[in-house]
């Protein structure tokens, strides 16, 4: 497959110069958004809303800059996302709206209408047949998304604590997957409790939707319940302790081919293009209800029509950018007992893993890792 083309502009400005915003569409229209057909289509932008508490997110002033494109070319966009597997403010319509909205996304501040993707509670979902899947025949995609003339997407590129980062593949795969299409890209791998790690807080309880966590009263631990535990892992996010790990060391491989057979799924046979932010670089997904410090710092705006490549050169930038001083990265870099995988992504959070989803990507032909950079 030939190199994908990638375009990219820095977050540098100057005095009564283009704004941020301006940028973005300076940088949309100059890698070929003007090609696609939008005179009278639907057009799904798909972003991340942030969860109430996080303000790592992308902010609407960006997303507005995409609406207004879209419109000037004659399409008919709106935002979307899918609902949450998980507790939190986004596991239905109705909790999802109000967040968006709290986190500043209107249609007054973004110019466009927000839909979510897979309906009231996350049950409107279509079949999507992904072609050449290995471990998805059929993916579960809110139906709002599928509808959709033209896809979009509109992703904050940040740290992962299962999948290493969140980019592209992610924001496609497992955003627009409906709550039961979530649960199956996650449903390999069952954590264990060392029950002399466990402080019997509960937190971990709370972040569990489908009752695949016991208190057991008589030890005052957790215990997992492997009949309720669909593997999605915010239980190991939510223990400040590392009393809970995973049993299946390929969980995070088999999340990912699943994720990048999503994607694969939502952009094939309909007009697509992509856009990645580095900026803000969280150590963790936006899904959390908080936001440490950056692990690495700005570096740029990105836009493709292959999401593989744009993933790639994402993932190249922040290799080769320095630590954020005071960050989980550099603090972990600073162990006596650090081990360097010379990867940002995992020398910030060890237990995850990228590489299996841009390989298993180009393996079922969602695009090339192969790309030239092209800076505005």
């Amino acid at each position: 497959m030939n190199p994908s083309n990638v375009y990219f502009t820095d977050f540098h400005t100057i005095a009564f110069g283009d704004s941020l915003p301006t940028k973005l569409k300076k940088l949309i229209k100059k890698a070929g958004i003007e090609n696609l057909d939008l005179d009278g289509k639907f057009v799904a932008i798909k972003m991340h809303f942030g969860e109430l508490g996080n303000i790592s997110y992308l902010r609407p002033n960006y997303a507005r800059a995409v609406v207004d494109v879209v419109k000037e070319l004659g399409g008919k966009p709106f935002l979307t996302d899918c609902n949450t597997m998980y507790p939190g403010s986004r596991k239905n319509a109705l909790e999802h709206m109000e967040c968006a909205w709290e986190n500043g996304f209107t249609p007054l501040t973004v110019g466009c209408p927000i839909i979510i993707g897979d309906g009231l509670k996350g049950t409107d979902d279509v079949d999507v047949p992904v072609e050449g899947g290995e471990y998805v025949k059929a993916a579960k995609i809110g139906r709002a998304v599928m509808d959709a003339d033209v896809f979009i997407s509109l992703t904050h590129f940040k740290g992962h604590e299962s999948t290493g980062f969140g980019g592209a593949i992610k924001n496609i795969g497992m955003g627009c997957g409906s709550r039961a299409g979530k649960t199956e890209q996650h449903s390999n791998g069952k954590p264990h409790i060392t029950p002399e790690l466990c402080r019997g807080c509960r937190k971990c309880q709370k972040e569990c939707a489908n009752n695949g966590l016991i208190f057991n009263e008589d030890t005052r631990k957790m215990e997992v319940n492997l009949d309720g535990c669909v593997g999605c892992g915010r239980c190991l996010g939510a223990c400040n302790f590392d009393a809970i790990a995973f049993n299946d060391n390929a969980a995070n491989a088999l999340l990912n081919c699943r994720m990048a057979e999503y994607t694969k799924a939502v952009i094939d046979g309909r007009p697509n293009f992509h856009i990645s932010l580095i900026v803000d670089v969280s150590p963790n997904c936006d899904c959390h209800g908080e936001n440490d410090i950056p692990i690495l710092p700005n570096i740029g705006m990105f836009a493709s029509f292959d999401p593989l490549a744009l993933d790639q050169a994402c993932v190249d930038a922040c290799l080769a950018a320095a630590p954020m001083p005071g960050s989980q990265l550099a603090r972990n870099m600073a162990k006596k007992d650090f081990v360097d995988h010379h990867d940002h992504f995992r020398n910030s959070t060890p237990e995850s893993e990228w590489k299996s989803c841009l390989e298993h990507a180009e393996k079922i032909g969602l695009g090339s890792r192969e790309y030239t950079l092209i800076k505005m």
